[in-house]
């Protein structure tokens, strides 16, 4: 897709998420719930496979293209972005570089259609920054492998068709090894999935539990066809994911200072728009710096991903600085909506919910922070 074509794609989701999910934000938040046309809507305008390559009947969008439009996702809900963000990162992404041509010409068309929602099964209850401690196994018996554990946390696990499942084949191998992973379509036997979550904020965003109760699938659903290499696999799907993150943290950090500014210059005190008072002022200056320093960040990050120039620490740096950026953001809208901001309807106090989590998924700060710290003590700083 050329320049010129993408663009038209931006704008037309720029006006459909302003138009018409905007409008629809208080809904989501009480019904925890994204309405059907919603979805239909998005399936129609190709969402749900903008990164998946044209090929398999994607818009095969690049990761710089992949930030721009989430920099558009993230001035709504983030359960919008939500419906159709595993089909084009973590869960699609596996399957678009490991994938066997028959896995990718059986599920990438479904997926990237909206057909199927896809899921990506890594994160348990005690293997959540430390995949290496991860107790799900897979067995080889006879014609497949049988699977025993569980997940959780998994994005859109409670509508998903097919699972992308991370499963420990040997227990022996070297720190970062012994990792696999494998297709599983819902309604295999022996799987199970849990009630939704009910979380802080991201309502509309369902998560739950998943469990394997001896489940058995066939040697076709190894990814790849080859054993161990999942570990490596889910990292590099995880570095894509955290620029997406990254993206979608400043599209709400720019709801936020819109809504902000506009407010401050609608609310008056002591006879004036508190906007005219150089306190305020600041807080909405602070907000501007940081927002521009994380769309900066993003599309530098992103172009060097692309060009694979840097796929790593780029990453980590921006989801760390933006994740974080739009909390302080979130933060200050309410302080600047004083009162109003802490009541609940008001669209800067589910926002300051809804940011909370983009500091804890797709690796924390700390792990982030872990990353990024390791690199400088190994090899130095990045050249910018």
């Amino acid at each position: 897709m050329d320049a010129e074509q993408f663009e038209l794609v931006r704008q037309s989701v720029r006006g459909f998420i302003r138009s018409e999910v905007v409008p629809l934000e208080a809904e989501i938040d009480e019904s925890d719930e994204i309405p059907s046309r919603i979805r239909d809507a998005a399936a129609r305008m190709g969402l749900f496979g903008f990164a998946i390559p044209e090929e398999f009947g994607g818009l095969g969008f690049g990761m710089v293209e992949d930030v721009r439009l989430a920099f558009e996702m993230g001035y709504t809900t983030p359960a919008f972005r939500s419906m159709f963000s595993s089909n084009n990162g973590l869960a699609g992404q596996v399957l678009v570089w490991q994938g066997t041509p028959e896995q990718q010409r059986r599920y990438l068309p479904k997926i990237s259609s909206g057909e199927f929602i896809a899921a990506f099964g890594l994160t348990e209850p005690e293997a959540g920054s430390d995949p290496h401690s991860m107790r799900t196994t897979a067995v080889a018996d006879g014609d497949g492998y049988v699977i025993t554990g569980s997940k959780r946390f998994i994005t859109n696990a409670p509508v998903a068709d097919i699972f992308v499942v991370f499963a420990k084949t040997d227990h022996e191998a070297p720190h970062g090894g012994g990792i696999s992973a494998f297709l599983v379509e819902r309604g295999t036997p022996g799987l199970t999935v849990g009630p939704r979550d009910k979380k802080m904020g991201q309502h509309g965003a369902w998560t739950s539990e998943i469990f394997f109760d001896r489940m058995r699938v066939g040697k076709d659903a190894l990814v790849g066809g080859e054993e161990g290499r999942g570990f490596n696999w889910a990292m590099r799907s995880l570095s894509r994911g955290r620029l997406h993150i990254a993206a979608i943290c400043v599209g709400m950090a720019q709801r936020l200072l819109e809504e902000s500014a506009r407010y401050a210059s609608e609310r008056k005190q002591f006879g004036q728009p508190i906007g005219a008072f150089q306190l305020v002022q600041g807080l909405l200056a602070d907000s501007q710096t940081e927002l521009y320093a994380g769309k900066t960040l993003v599309l530098d990050a992103a172009g060097k991903f692309e060009s694979g120039g840097e796929t790593r620490i780029g990453p980590s740096c921006a989801k760390y600085f933006c994740s974080e950026m739009v909390g302080r953001i979130a933060d200050r809208a309410v302080q600047i909506f004083g009162g109003s901001g802490y009541m609940r309807g008001t669209v800067v106090e589910r926002m300051y919910r809804d940011a909370r989590l983009f500091r804890l998924y797709e690796g924390t700060s700390q792990i982030q922070q872990v990353i990024i710290g390791r690199h400088l003590v190994k090899s130095g700083p990045l050249a910018v």
